[in-house]
């Protein structure tokens, strides 16, 4: 039996083909032969109670001069798909969570949802580490600037940073005697009415910041280590770091241990989780990336291992009952 596969994405035209995580799964699931359809956010919606699409079906090519080809415009039930991946890039705005609610509805109607749309919106990248206290290193989570002044007073050199930000946006590095606390205490809580994530920084960072995979809460053997730009405190690729793939270390696999069960609990087939250190700081669940840094430095197939687990356990999905 063919698999109906829908993909909600940013614009494919707009995706960058040489490190889109995306376009592997896209590669993958054409490899097995499966029927793909591609939509965007605006291309949901609900009709008389039922979740609906406006839909196109792709072709993905590795060329980079010509790596999609979308066929004609179609108008579906979402429930005619078997499975629906969720890779809208964050930010989780309110477009976003109208789309998990949509997502919902096409689950109710047959479809499976990856990852499960009420856990997109229940675990917040930041908050969700948040659960595994044994994992995560001393931070707090307010909008008071005089708690989060006094967070940094105490541990003198901390990271503060939005709770819905992504790239490395926003974040900010505040040592002893920066003369920039208030402001940027200020900024980012919107004179108090925002709530942030202060963090003691964590010195490995030198070392990169880790992103660990899951599929179906196992581990990816190896993880990419984001690291720095020289005179940058933030791993992130988007913000000039240097992705350098490496096999898992016996504290990353414990980690994952600890993630896994509640992350196939929640729904959530897909995970990244960041690691700096021994510490675990956020655990990506809207469409996490990196996929194909490490295929290329390991010759792994991150994206066909997970349409492989896809495959084995969707006739086992009560949305398919």
């Amino acid at each position: 039996m063919t698999i109906r596969l829908g993909v909600v994405m940013d614009p494919i035209e707009q995706i960058n083909y040489k490190k889109d995580s995306t376009l592997a799964m896209l590669w993958a699931a054409g490899d097995r032969g499966w029927h793909i359809d591609y939509m965007t956010l605006p291309d949901l919606y609900l009709d008389a109670g039922k979740a609906r699409a406006r839909v196109r079906q792709v072709t993905a090519f590795r060329d980079p001069e010509n790596f999609y080809e979308l066929g004609e415009e179609r108008d579906i039930d979402m429930g005619e798909l078997d499975v629906v991946l969720m890779r809208k890039d964050p930010p989780f705005d309110n477009e976003f969570l109208y789309a998990t609610h949509i997502l919902d509805q096409a689950q109710r109607q047959g479809t499976w949802v990856v990852n499960r749309p009420q856990s997109l919106r229940d675990c917040n990248e930041k908050l969700f580490a948040l659960q595994f206290p044994q994992c995560i290193p001393t931070l707090i989570v307010s909008r008071d600037p005089v708690r989060l002044r006094a967070f940094h007073r105490e541990h003198q050199d901390v990271v503060m940073k939005p709770l819905d930000g992504m790239g490395g946006s926003s974040i900010f590095r505040l040592r002893p005697d920066d003369a920039n606390v208030s402001v940027i205490i200020e900024t980012l809580t919107n004179h108090g009415q925002t709530t942030i994530m202060a963090q003691k920084y964590l010195p490995e960072i030198v070392d990169g910041d880790k992103r660990i995979l899951l599929i179906d809460g196992e581990p990816v053997d190896y993880c990419l280590a984001r690291v720095p730009a020289v005179g940058e405190s933030r791993g992130n690729l988007a913000a000039g770091g240097t992705g350098r793939a490496q096999p898992l270390t016996d504290r990353d696999r414990w980690i994952a241990e600890q993630v896994g069960p509640v992350a196939r609990e929640k729904g959530l087939m897909f995970v990244g989780l960041d690691v700096i250190g021994d510490s675990l700081t956020e655990i990506n669940v809207t469409s996490p990336t990196c996929i194909r840094e490490i295929d290329t430095q390991f010759g792994t197939d991150i994206a066909g291992s997970l349409m492989d687990a896809i495959a084995r356990k969707l006739p086992e999905m009560p949305y398919r009952q």
